[in-house]
């Protein structure tokens, strides 16, 4: 989209010309008034970028005019021209809403710097629009892939939690999307203005992890020969995601408590406290309640980020969606690669489907990507599949068993389910005290609550 719709408002014609000459020269589509009610008719008439206008006008002031245009034309910026004398009516229009006033006699490389500078904030602020258009789109909850019942109780939860600044826990296996619901989260919450900052702390060495999230002063160690921002910091306002947060260290742990209890950080090597406004949303693939059994994950740190435990279910669970993600990724990587007439034929499709994706979402992109990079000819076929899934069970025969079998598992399903509502109304919905009395992990009733879409309903005790 470009900019450069100019209205000119001048009771004086051959001033009023020569500004308009002077603009169209710059480039700038002009349009001139002699008087408000004119120029209210033009901007009725016409999409205006810039109105510039004289303060001395007959039947009506610039001043009139700039308060009709900030009611009316919210979108429209305006620039107000005065005489020396009368700075003060420039001020007054300030506060009204102008942008920025020019004095008598304009000359025209001023008038030119000042319409290139709004014109050029006009730029800015439109793509800003378009890239927050676009990011919700890319993040909206709506645009993660799948319907199964797992991943919807999952997506409502973190949907009635991103609007809040609750620390955020997410759980699961490698390749599920801890990250891109971490975004989703972000980016429909009221920070989303604001940056995401992401950190994985397994991927750092510990002794440079510190620095990496707090920051340090010049001379704090060997190399640090600047100040620098650590990545709490650059998230001001934010978001940090501490994603694999179960890879670090102890010591390193006492700090990051600091920051969720104080909101307070101190840079390596500082001794001054600095305060910060951060969101946390944490995840791991591993489990924080054993890592805590073992000495190895500090309690005090598992309790205060799990506020809002969320479970991402793996693949194998979400057999519904497995159908979806494929048809998605196929034709996202042929759109990527330049190849829009490849077909993924429905004999290959159940070899995907029954895969038991031990990687997860991650490892599918991937998979489907690979065949589309690969496949020699214009249709995939079975042979072009990797060899662990071609060697995989493909998919179930039919038997005269099946329907028995199904309906034991689901009965099954039906008697776990009760087992685990009955236990959580004894416990009145502590979910610790209800996984004890299970003998599972909170971790695992967390995810069977999901997949058994069970909800605290209150009822009463071990009904």
């Amino acid at each position: 989209m470009s900019f450069g719709r100019i209205l000119v408002v001048e009771d004086d014609e051959s001033l009023r010309r020569v500004t308009q000459v002077q603009l169209e020269k710059c480039g700038y589509d002009t349009t001139v008034a002699a008087d408000v009610p004119q120029a209210l008719e033009l901007l009725d008439k016409n999409s205006i970028d810039l109105v510039i206008t004289d303060l001395n006008l007959p039947s009506a002031s610039g001043l009139e005019l700039l308060k009709k245009v900030r009611l009316e034309y919210p979108e429209t910026t305006v620039v107000v021209v005065t005489a020396y004398g009368t700075i003060e009516t420039a001020v007054e229009a300030m506060k009204a809403g102008a942008y920025d006033y020019i004095t008598k006699p304009v000359h025209p490389d001023e008038l030119r710097a000042l319409v290139n500078r709004v014109l050029e904030r006009r730029r800015l602020i439109e793509e800003v629009r378009v890239l927050r258009n676009s990011l919700d789109q890319k993040y909206g909850f709506e645009n993660i892939i799948g319907r199964s019942g797992a991943l919807l109780q999952v997506l409502d939860s973190a949907s009635r939690v991103a609007h809040t600044d609750a620390t955020v826990l997410i759980l699961g296996e490698t390749g599920t999307g801890k990250e891109l619901l971490a975004k989703a989260i972000h980016f429909n919450s009221l920070r989303r203005d604001r940056p995401f900052i992401t950190i994985n702390c397994g991927a750092i060495p510990a002794e440079l992890l510190e620095s990496e999230l707090f920051g340090h002063v010049k001379g704090s160690f060997t190399g640090a020969v600047t100040h620098k921002k650590g990545k709490v910091e650059m998230a001001e306002g934010g978001t940090l995601f501490l994603d694999e947060i179960g890879e670090m260290s102890l010591d390193l742990q006492v700090r990051v408590l600091r920051l969720l209890q104080e909101r307070e950080i101190e840079k390596v090597g500082a001794t001054k406290l600095i305060r910060v406004d951060v969101r946390i949303i944490a995840a791991t693939h591993r489990n924080l309640e054993a890592l805590v059994a073992e000495g190895k994950f500090r309690e005090d740190l598992y309790y205060r980020l799990e506020v809002i435990p969320i479970v991402l279910p793996p693949l194998r669970d979400r057999a519904g969606d497995v159908k979806e993600l494929i048809q998605q990724f196929f034709e996202r990587g042929k759109i990527k690669h330049g190849r829009p007439d490849l077909v993924l034929p429905d004999s290959v499709i159940p070899f995907l489907v029954n895969y038991r994706w031990p990687g997860n979402v991650r490892e599918l992109e991937n998979v489907i990507e690979r065949l589309v990079l690969l496949c020699r000819t214009e249709e995939v076929a079975f042979a072009d599949l990797p060899v662990n899934i071609r060697h995989a069970r493909g998919p179930a025969e039919p038997s005269a068993a099946a329907p028995a079998q199904l309906e034991t598992s689901a009965g099954l399903d039906a008697i776990e389910r009760e087992l685990i509502v009955k236990s959580l109304r004894e416990s009145k919905w502590n979910q610790s005290k209800a996984a004890r009395q299970l003998a599972i992990s909170r971790k695992t009733l967390l995810y069977r609550m999901g997949k058994y879409g069970i909800v605290r309903d209150d009822g009463p005790e071990g009904t």
